[in-house]
């Protein structure tokens, strides 16, 4: 007989486990995996020249059109608006528990969009939801520094509290820097402004194209009652989508992994011991222990660990609280009064490309004895901003 007749006779029949480990392989990762996955943008099996163009259309159509939308519920809400002067604070008197503040300029592109205006518009839905108690107060801070007004500001008037700089302060604001520095200079005076105005006992700062999820108060409460956040300089309420996979430098997304990898390799080793058909011979040991915890690594990788993220949405308690990551600050959470400690941190620090004031926040924490800082996963906001009022935009910009 043949000797390669031989090797695959006596290696690669169905009874050996070698084939079995082989054929399982290849079906998961050569058929399976690409069948389910190859729609999903943040995975490794995603046909980017097939489905981004099309794909980046359709989600700025949707955030389009929900930019109009908002646009007549903020017109339309105007002008049976009766108000005869800005709105304060629901009672000021008393410090208010959570203020969230919304900081916002002008866009030269996008404009369309309206992202302020989703924002309010989503968080004016889940503060509805909060019943008699509010969630919040709400402040929106107008950095705009140009010649031009910013229109959606000016629109919400009517409905919330909108602080500006003042003409001194404008004067004073007005020496050349560069684009980070002054997007920083910006950050500061809306933390300070808002704690100048309302004392709260916690600060949330987003940016106004962050579009909070509908659990967003159900779980930045969740997060105020558990001990860490009483020795917290920040809790980041985002990370990119892109960057959350478990092939990273975060020692915590390691142990993750491997962890997952172990403990449904387990669950599927004592399922198949109790209950396994005669055509197969897994049965539990250490070796097809190891494999099966590299093969559940392997297909959560390729995968998305974004996707696996989104089932901690069933309730706030499932929500992960880690190390924070170094990029990005569209969505922040200040436990007590370090908003103030924060804008004195970055106050301190002068900001240029490749030193933008994440990278001074996550360098503080790190450098600071006594400071922690951390992250929520999966994230709390929803990052629409297609078109950026700092920097370049691409005439039509992608997903990717």
């Amino acid at each position: 007989m043949p000797r390669w007749r031989t090797f695959f006779s006596q290696y690669l029949r169905w009874s050996n486990p070698v084939a079995q480990v082989l054929v399982l392989s290849a079906v998961t990762f050569c058929v399976v995996l690409p069948l389910c996955c190859h729609r999903l943008l943040y995975s490794y099996y995603f046909l980017r020249s097939v489905y981004l163009d099309s794909m980046s259309e359709e989600v700025l159509r949707e955030s389009l059109d929900r930019g109009q939308e908002a646009l007549r519920f903020w017109r339309s809400a105007s002008a049976g608006a009766a108000s005869p002067g800005p709105p304060g604070f629901a009672d000021a008197a008393r410090r208010p528990g959570l203020l969230v503040t919304v900081v916002t300029s002008r866009r030269d592109q996008g404009s369309d969009f309206h992202y302020l205006l989703q924002v309010m518009r989503r968080l004016s839905g889940v503060l509805g939801a909060c019943g008699e108690r509010r969630c919040a107060e709400v402040l929106v801070c107008d950095v705009e520094s140009g010649p031009l007004e910013n229109q959606d500001a000016r629109l919400l008037e009517d409905h919330f509290r909108v602080i500006r700089r003042s003409p001194e302060e404008r004067r004073r604001n007005r020496d050349t820097v560069n684009t980070f520095e002054r997007e920083k200079r910006d950050y500061v005076f809306c933390l300070r402004k808002g704690w100048e105005l309302a004392r709260p006992r916690d600060v949330v700062v987003l940016e106004d194209d962050a579009l909070p999820k509908e659990d967003f108060f159900q779980v930045v409460r969740h997060l105020l009652s558990r001990r860490f956040s009483l020795d917290t300089l920040y809790v980041k309420l985002y990370h990119p989508e892109r960057l959350q996979r478990y092939w990273n430098p975060e020692p915590y997304r390691i142990l993750e992994w491997a962890g997952l990898g172990l403990v449904a390799a387990t669950a599927l080793l004592l399922a198949l011991s109790c209950c396994s058909p005669r055509c197969l011979s897994f049965t539990p040991s250490a070796g097809r222990l190891l494999f099966f915890a590299v093969y559940f690594m392997a297909a959560a990788e390729l995968l998305g660990r974004h996707y696996l993220l989104e089932a901690r949405r069933l309730s706030p308690q499932l929500y992960a609280v880690s190390p924070a990551t170094e990029c990005c600050t569209p969505a922040m959470l200040f436990p007590g009064n370090s908003s103030l400690r924060v804008a004195e941190y970055l106050d301190g620090s002068f900001c240029a490309k490749g030193n933008a004031k994440d990278t001074v926040l996550y360098r503080v924490a790190r450098a600071t004895p006594g400071e922690r800082s951390h992250s929520v996963e999966p994230n709390l906001i929803s990052h629409i901003g297609a078109y950026s009022s700092v920097r370049g935009n691409p005439a039509r910009p992608k997903l990717l």
